[in-house]
Protein backbone atom coordinates (compact mmCIF):
# COMPACT_ATOMS: atom_id res chain seq x y z
CA UNK A 1 0.00 0.00 0.00
CA UNK A 2 0.79 3.70 -0.58
CA UNK A 3 1.96 5.42 2.44
CA UNK A 4 -0.16 8.40 2.92
CA UNK A 5 3.12 10.65 3.91
CA UNK A 6 4.06 10.02 -0.28
CA UNK A 7 0.70 11.35 -1.46
CA UNK A 8 0.46 14.11 0.85
CA UNK A 9 4.51 15.19 -0.32
CA UNK A 10 3.46 14.41 -3.96
CA UNK A 11 0.53 17.01 -4.02
CA UNK A 12 2.70 19.65 -2.86
CA UNK A 13 5.13 19.43 -5.37
CA UNK A 14 7.93 17.89 -3.26
CA UNK A 15 10.24 17.12 -6.49
CA UNK A 16 11.57 13.95 -4.36
CA UNK A 17 8.13 12.27 -3.79
CA UNK A 18 7.53 13.06 -7.64
CA UNK A 19 10.55 11.24 -8.67
CA UNK A 20 9.39 8.28 -6.07
CA UNK A 21 6.22 8.33 -7.35
CA UNK A 22 7.03 7.81 -11.19
CA UNK A 23 9.56 5.33 -9.98
CA UNK A 24 6.65 3.23 -8.71
CA UNK A 25 4.59 3.55 -11.96
CA UNK A 26 7.68 2.47 -13.96
CA UNK A 27 8.64 -0.70 -11.43
CA UNK A 28 5.34 -1.55 -9.73
CA UNK A 29 2.29 -2.13 -11.59
CA UNK A 30 0.49 -3.32 -7.95
CA UNK A 31 1.57 0.00 -6.38
CA UNK A 32 1.04 2.34 -9.34
CA UNK A 33 -2.68 1.35 -9.54
CA UNK A 34 -2.87 2.13 -5.25
CA UNK A 35 -0.87 5.51 -6.34
CA UNK A 36 -2.72 6.60 -8.79
CA UNK A 37 -6.18 5.55 -7.18
CA UNK A 38 -5.40 8.33 -4.37
CA UNK A 39 -4.12 10.87 -6.62
CA UNK A 40 -6.92 10.80 -9.17
CA UNK A 41 -8.97 13.46 -8.08
CA UNK A 42 -6.10 16.03 -8.25
CA UNK A 43 -5.75 15.12 -11.82
CA UNK A 44 -7.17 16.86 -14.78
CA UNK A 45 -5.86 20.45 -14.85
CA UNK A 46 -2.68 20.39 -16.62
CA UNK A 47 -2.62 20.76 -20.36
CA UNK A 48 -0.71 18.25 -22.29
CA UNK A 49 1.58 18.66 -25.32
CA UNK A 50 3.13 15.78 -27.13
CA UNK A 51 6.17 16.98 -29.04
CA UNK A 52 7.08 13.81 -31.90
CA UNK A 53 9.13 13.10 -34.87
CA UNK A 54 12.17 11.57 -36.63
CA UNK A 55 15.55 11.20 -34.77
CA UNK A 56 17.67 14.16 -34.70
CA UNK A 57 14.97 17.05 -36.25
CA UNK A 58 15.57 18.88 -33.02
CA UNK A 59 12.34 18.11 -30.40
CA UNK A 60 14.77 17.72 -26.78
CA UNK A 61 15.96 21.84 -28.21
CA UNK A 62 12.48 23.24 -28.97
CA UNK A 63 11.12 21.34 -25.50
CA UNK A 64 14.44 23.21 -24.08
CA UNK A 65 13.39 26.34 -25.33
CA UNK A 66 9.53 26.22 -24.95
CA UNK A 67 10.05 25.34 -21.34
CA UNK A 68 12.19 28.77 -20.52
CA UNK A 69 9.56 30.62 -22.62
CA UNK A 70 6.88 29.10 -20.28
CA UNK A 71 8.68 29.67 -16.96
CA UNK A 72 9.20 33.31 -18.08
CA UNK A 73 5.15 33.04 -17.71
CA UNK A 74 5.76 32.02 -14.58
CA UNK A 75 3.87 28.33 -15.83
CA UNK A 76 5.26 24.86 -13.79
CA UNK A 77 6.69 22.53 -16.38
CA UNK A 78 7.01 18.33 -15.84
CA UNK A 79 8.58 16.60 -19.26
CA UNK A 80 8.07 13.32 -19.77
CA UNK A 81 11.23 12.31 -22.07
CA UNK A 82 10.37 8.89 -23.77
CA UNK A 83 12.95 6.37 -25.54
CA UNK A 84 12.02 3.45 -26.90
CA UNK A 85 15.71 2.34 -25.75
CA UNK A 86 17.18 3.78 -22.86
CA UNK A 87 18.04 7.44 -21.29
CA UNK A 88 21.35 6.63 -20.29
CA UNK A 89 22.96 4.69 -23.25
CA UNK A 90 22.92 5.13 -27.11
CA UNK A 91 22.59 8.28 -29.69
CA UNK A 92 21.98 11.85 -28.63
CA UNK A 93 19.55 11.29 -25.85
CA UNK A 94 22.30 11.58 -23.35
CA UNK A 95 23.56 14.59 -24.81
CA UNK A 96 20.07 16.39 -25.23
CA UNK A 97 19.05 15.72 -21.41
CA UNK A 98 22.82 17.26 -20.88
CA UNK A 99 21.25 20.46 -22.51
CA UNK A 100 18.09 20.60 -20.66
CA UNK A 101 20.34 20.95 -16.97
CA UNK A 102 19.91 24.52 -16.97
CA UNK A 103 15.89 24.14 -17.06
CA UNK A 104 16.39 20.53 -15.02
CA UNK A 105 18.35 22.94 -11.91
CA UNK A 106 14.98 24.96 -12.00
CA UNK A 107 12.97 24.24 -8.98
CA UNK A 108 9.42 25.28 -11.57
CA UNK A 109 10.63 22.23 -13.59
CA UNK A 110 10.49 18.42 -13.18
CA UNK A 111 12.39 16.40 -15.80
CA UNK A 112 11.69 12.13 -16.36
CA UNK A 113 13.62 10.27 -19.38
CA UNK A 114 11.68 6.88 -19.45
CA UNK A 115 12.79 4.10 -21.43
CA UNK A 116 11.44 0.11 -22.11
CA UNK A 117 14.89 -1.29 -20.51
CA UNK A 118 14.33 -2.41 -17.27
CA UNK A 119 10.77 -1.42 -16.57
CA UNK A 120 7.53 -2.94 -16.86
CA UNK A 121 4.46 -2.72 -19.02
CA UNK A 122 3.71 -0.50 -21.97
CA UNK A 123 6.08 2.04 -22.33
CA UNK A 124 2.90 4.99 -23.22
CA UNK A 125 1.17 3.54 -20.44
CA UNK A 126 3.76 4.24 -18.05
CA UNK A 127 4.44 7.66 -19.58
CA UNK A 128 0.83 8.51 -19.08
CA UNK A 129 0.79 7.18 -15.83
CA UNK A 130 3.82 9.76 -15.10
CA UNK A 131 1.75 12.65 -16.63
CA UNK A 132 -1.28 11.81 -14.13
CA UNK A 133 1.49 11.72 -11.37
CA UNK A 134 2.61 15.10 -12.53
CA UNK A 135 -0.75 16.87 -13.06
CA UNK A 136 -1.50 15.61 -9.53
CA UNK A 137 1.89 17.51 -8.06
CA UNK A 138 0.32 20.63 -9.55
CA UNK A 139 2.60 21.23 -13.00
CA UNK A 140 0.42 23.95 -15.55
CA UNK A 141 1.96 22.16 -18.81
CA UNK A 142 3.16 18.17 -19.42
CA UNK A 143 5.50 17.93 -22.35
CA UNK A 144 5.83 14.33 -23.84
CA UNK A 145 9.01 14.71 -26.24
CA UNK A 146 8.95 11.23 -28.08
CA UNK A 147 10.70 9.29 -30.65
CA UNK A 148 8.13 9.47 -33.84
CA UNK A 149 9.06 5.87 -34.59
CA UNK A 150 6.50 3.41 -33.41
CA UNK A 151 2.79 2.63 -32.04
CA UNK A 152 3.75 3.55 -28.58
CA UNK A 153 4.85 7.03 -29.35
CA UNK A 154 1.96 7.86 -31.24
CA UNK A 155 -0.28 6.25 -28.34
CA UNK A 156 1.69 9.16 -26.71
CA UNK A 157 1.30 11.80 -28.65
CA UNK A 158 -2.70 11.19 -29.06
CA UNK A 159 -2.47 11.60 -24.84
CA UNK A 160 -1.71 15.23 -25.48
CA UNK A 161 -4.08 17.61 -25.51
CA UNK A 162 -1.85 19.73 -28.43
CA UNK A 163 0.77 17.69 -30.74
CA UNK A 164 3.55 19.05 -32.66
CA UNK A 165 5.29 17.14 -34.90
CA UNK A 166 8.87 18.51 -35.75
CA UNK A 167 10.48 17.77 -38.76
CA UNK A 168 13.91 19.16 -40.44
CA UNK A 169 13.77 20.48 -44.46
CA UNK A 170 15.93 17.45 -45.52
CA UNK A 171 14.34 15.21 -48.75
CA UNK A 172 12.19 12.66 -47.92
CA UNK A 173 10.75 14.04 -44.26
CA UNK A 174 7.78 14.78 -45.82
CA UNK A 175 6.83 11.20 -47.23
CA UNK A 176 8.23 9.80 -44.42
CA UNK A 177 6.19 11.75 -41.59
CA UNK A 178 2.53 10.97 -43.65
CA UNK A 179 4.19 6.96 -43.74
CA UNK A 180 4.35 6.88 -39.67
CA UNK A 181 1.02 8.05 -39.48
CA UNK A 182 2.23 11.60 -38.08
CA UNK A 183 0.47 13.81 -39.80
CA UNK A 184 -2.90 12.27 -38.75
CA UNK A 185 -2.13 13.10 -35.04
CA UNK A 186 -0.35 16.52 -35.99
CA UNK A 187 -1.88 19.30 -34.19
CA UNK A 188 0.75 22.00 -36.35
CA UNK A 189 3.91 21.14 -37.80
CA UNK A 190 7.17 22.99 -37.28
CA UNK A 191 10.13 23.05 -40.04
CA UNK A 192 13.12 23.30 -37.24
CA UNK A 193 16.46 24.04 -38.87
CA UNK A 194 14.41 26.20 -41.93
CA UNK A 195 18.00 27.92 -42.50
CA UNK A 196 18.70 25.03 -43.94
CA UNK A 197 18.88 24.12 -47.92
CA UNK A 198 15.59 23.12 -49.20
CA UNK A 199 13.35 24.24 -46.07
CA UNK A 200 11.32 26.12 -48.21
CA UNK A 201 10.55 23.26 -50.91
CA UNK A 202 10.07 21.13 -47.97
CA UNK A 203 7.30 23.36 -46.55
CA UNK A 204 5.75 24.04 -50.02
CA UNK A 205 5.08 20.41 -50.03
CA UNK A 206 3.66 19.59 -46.53
CA UNK A 207 1.29 22.46 -47.59
CA UNK A 208 0.40 20.63 -50.95
CA UNK A 209 -0.54 17.65 -48.95
CA UNK A 210 -2.25 19.87 -45.83
CA UNK A 211 -4.55 21.80 -48.97
CA UNK A 212 -5.53 18.12 -49.92
CA UNK A 213 -7.10 17.63 -46.72
CA UNK A 214 -11.10 17.95 -46.31
CA UNK A 215 -12.18 20.59 -44.19
CA UNK A 216 -14.74 22.94 -43.09
CA UNK A 217 -15.20 26.11 -41.40
CA UNK A 218 -15.51 24.59 -37.66
CA UNK A 219 -12.41 22.45 -38.39
CA UNK A 220 -9.01 23.25 -37.15
CA UNK A 221 -6.62 24.98 -39.57
CA UNK A 222 -2.85 23.54 -39.57
CA UNK A 223 -0.17 25.54 -39.55
CA UNK A 224 3.61 25.44 -40.64
CA UNK A 225 5.77 26.58 -38.19
CA UNK A 226 9.76 27.45 -39.64
CA UNK A 227 12.12 27.31 -36.17
CA UNK A 228 15.72 27.27 -35.95
CA UNK A 229 15.24 25.99 -32.30
CA UNK A 230 19.34 26.06 -31.24
CA UNK A 231 19.25 30.04 -32.19
CA UNK A 232 15.77 30.24 -29.62
CA UNK A 233 14.29 31.51 -33.16
CA UNK A 234 10.22 30.57 -33.98
CA UNK A 235 10.24 29.42 -30.49
CA UNK A 236 7.30 32.09 -29.49
CA UNK A 237 5.49 31.24 -32.77
CA UNK A 238 5.20 27.71 -31.29
CA UNK A 239 4.17 28.78 -28.25
CA UNK A 240 1.74 31.19 -29.31
CA UNK A 241 0.44 28.06 -31.61
CA UNK A 242 -0.05 25.85 -28.76
CA UNK A 243 -1.81 28.79 -27.04
CA UNK A 244 -4.15 29.28 -30.52
CA UNK A 245 -4.66 25.15 -30.82
CA UNK A 246 -5.79 25.43 -26.62
CA UNK A 247 -7.96 28.08 -27.53
CA UNK A 248 -9.64 26.64 -30.40
CA UNK A 249 -10.40 23.35 -28.57
CA UNK A 250 -11.93 25.20 -25.50
CA UNK A 251 -13.80 27.64 -27.75
CA UNK A 252 -15.74 24.20 -29.46
CA UNK A 253 -16.02 22.57 -26.07
CA UNK A 254 -13.18 20.08 -27.67
CA UNK A 255 -11.20 19.74 -24.92
CA UNK A 256 -12.84 17.55 -22.61
CA UNK A 257 -14.95 15.56 -25.28
CA UNK A 258 -10.94 14.87 -26.76
CA UNK A 259 -10.20 13.70 -22.92
CA UNK A 260 -13.33 11.78 -23.10
CA UNK A 261 -12.32 9.72 -26.13
CA UNK A 262 -9.08 9.09 -24.53
CA UNK A 263 -10.45 7.70 -21.34
CA UNK A 264 -12.26 5.69 -22.79
CA UNK A 265 -9.33 3.79 -24.64
CA UNK A 266 -6.99 4.45 -21.51
CA UNK A 267 -10.02 2.09 -19.52
CA UNK A 268 -10.68 -0.71 -22.30
CA UNK A 269 -6.52 -1.18 -22.66
CA UNK A 270 -6.61 -1.44 -18.60
CA UNK A 271 -8.83 -3.83 -18.98
CA UNK A 272 -7.28 -5.57 -21.50
CA UNK A 273 -4.14 -5.63 -19.70
CA UNK A 274 -5.46 -7.17 -16.33
CA UNK A 275 -6.89 -9.49 -18.42
CA UNK A 276 -3.87 -10.30 -19.79
CA UNK A 277 -1.68 -10.65 -16.41
CA UNK A 278 -5.01 -12.72 -14.93
CA UNK A 279 -5.07 -15.37 -18.40
CA UNK A 280 -1.47 -15.83 -18.54
CA UNK A 281 -1.13 -18.40 -15.07
CA UNK A 282 1.21 -20.91 -14.59
CA UNK A 283 -1.79 -23.60 -15.74
CA UNK A 284 -2.48 -21.29 -19.12
CA UNK A 285 1.59 -21.54 -19.64
CA UNK A 286 1.75 -25.31 -18.81
CA UNK A 287 -1.29 -25.69 -21.18
CA UNK A 288 0.15 -24.17 -23.96
CA UNK A 289 3.32 -25.33 -23.32
CA UNK A 290 2.15 -29.05 -22.95
CA UNK A 291 -0.17 -28.17 -26.34
CA UNK A 292 2.71 -27.08 -28.85
CA UNK A 293 3.58 -30.11 -30.25
CA UNK A 294 -0.18 -31.47 -31.47
CA UNK A 295 0.16 -27.67 -33.28
CA UNK A 296 3.41 -28.12 -34.82
CA UNK A 297 2.16 -31.70 -35.56
CA UNK A 298 -0.88 -30.40 -37.28
CA UNK A 299 -3.16 -31.97 -34.83
CA UNK A 300 -4.54 -29.22 -33.32
CA UNK A 301 -5.39 -25.86 -34.48
CA UNK A 302 -3.75 -22.74 -32.94
CA UNK A 303 -7.55 -21.14 -32.21
CA UNK A 304 -7.97 -24.53 -30.79
CA UNK A 305 -5.54 -24.49 -28.10
CA UNK A 306 -6.39 -20.49 -27.80
CA UNK A 307 -10.33 -21.60 -26.78
CA UNK A 308 -9.28 -24.49 -24.48
CA UNK A 309 -6.86 -21.66 -22.74
CA UNK A 310 -9.91 -19.03 -22.71
CA UNK A 311 -12.05 -21.88 -21.89
CA UNK A 312 -10.21 -22.79 -18.64
CA UNK A 313 -9.81 -19.35 -17.70
CA UNK A 314 -13.72 -18.77 -17.35
CA UNK A 315 -14.17 -21.53 -15.23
Amino acid sequence: MIKHELVEKLLSSNHRAVARSISIVESDPAQATDLLKKIFQKVGNAYRIGITGPPGAGKSTITNQLTKHFRKQNKKVGIVAVDPTSPFTGGALLGDRVRMNEIGMDEGVFIRSMATRGSLGGLSKRAIDAADVLDAAGFDLIIFETVGVGQSELDIAEAADTTVVVLVPESGDAVQAMKAGLMEIADFIVMNKSDRPGSKQAITSLQTILMMRDHDEKSWMMNIIGSIASENEGIEDIAKEIERHQRFLTENNLIIKNRERRLRKRIKDIVENKIKEELWNDESENYLTSSLEKVVLGNLSPYHIAEEIISNFKN
